[in-house]
């Protein structure tokens, strides 16, 4: 029998087919619905957690510890329920996971959300962008002009709310948005995203709850913060990841990257639809500009 984690089962969990999303249908077609379902997740998530922490619904260390706690109980109980058995993912991944989950949590406490979203998305885009070209990527103009367009509408977007920044929450959202390009260029070389994903919320528990136990002094805590926590965990970020790591296998990290800049106008339009924001005509402006730019990457890469 080939023990537990050695390279011959490593090699048949990159090798097996993800038999989750086995009936859907198309490479391509598959890829770009599950990139479409991910990136709504990762908007729901961070209205979600707005939401809690500037509402002071529940402090920042309880709602990251509840948070990925119920991120693995959920897709424990998913994959019960499937019959899927086995171990996956690490703990190089896990970390990642708990670090971007901690630093973005703590860093909503100091920076606002403009702020906040342009330095998390510039660190993803540098992170993915830099471990890309290492790994030999070579994006080509009509990718680079894609990039250059969606980030600015990007900073168009955002800018005109910047307030002057803390250091710490500037830290901390640099931290979060290299952990978070770290654990989605990780995925890629994942053919069991659901069982992967798991193992990861599974091992990232540990230091969540001990980060929740540290930060106590601060503690707060109430119904709706709980449900939001948990929403949060078991939906928008359990499976939104699961659907994240099955993406990435159809994308290189430069498109991965770029794609994610669509998140900040997803979040805008929730802003509208459920936050009753209004629509103004620099949200309409950058967000077209975001995704042109998109597009314009996505179209330049067919045509390398």
């Amino acid at each position: 029998m080939t023990p537990r984690g050695s390279p011959g089962e490593i090699g048949r969990e990159r090798r097996a087919p993800a038999r989750f999303f086995a009936a859907w249908p198309g490479a391509a077609a598959r890829t770009a619905l599950l990139t479409v379902l991910a990136l709504i997740a990762f908007a729901a998530n961070s209205v979600l957690c707005r939401l809690a922490l500037r509402g002071g619904a529940i402090d920042a260390g309880s709602f990251t510890a509840l948070r990925i706690a119920s991120g693995a109980v959920g897709l424990g109980l998913l994959t019960a329920l499937l019959g899927k058995r086995g171990s996956g993912g690490s703990w190089s991944e896990a970390w990642l996971l708990f670090l971007y989950a901690a630093a973005f949590s703590f860093s909503y406490l100091k920076l606002s959300a403009g702020t906040g979203a342009l330095v998390l998305f510039a660190s993803v885009q540098i992170t993915m962008i830099a471990a890309g070209h290492h790994l030999g990527e070579r994006p080509g103009r009509l990718e680079w002009a894609g990039l250059a367009l969606a980030c600015g509408g990007l900073v168009g977007l955002l800018l005109p709310g910047w307030t002057a920044p803390s250091w710490t929450g500037l830290g901390l959202m640099g931290a979060a948005g290299v952990a978070w390009g770290g654990y989605s260029l990780w995925g890629r070389g994942r053919r069991e995203p659901l069982i992967a994903t798991r193992g990861n919320f599974v091992r990232a528990t540990i230091p969540a709850l001990a980060v929740g136990l540290f930060a106590f002094p601060s503690f707060r805590w109430s119904g709706k913060g709980a449900l939001l926590a948990v929403v949060s965990g078991a939906l928008t970020s359990g499976m939104g990841y699961v659907l994240w790591y099955a993406a990435l296998q159809g994308l290189t990290a430069t498109r991965a990257a770029i794609v994610q800049l669509a998140v900040p106008v997803l979040v805008a339009i929730a802003g509208v639809l459920l936050l009753s924001e209004g629509i103004t005509l620099r949200l309409a402006a950058s967000s077209g500009l975001i995704l042109a730019g998109i597009g314009v990457a996505i179209l330049g890469r067919g045509r390398a």
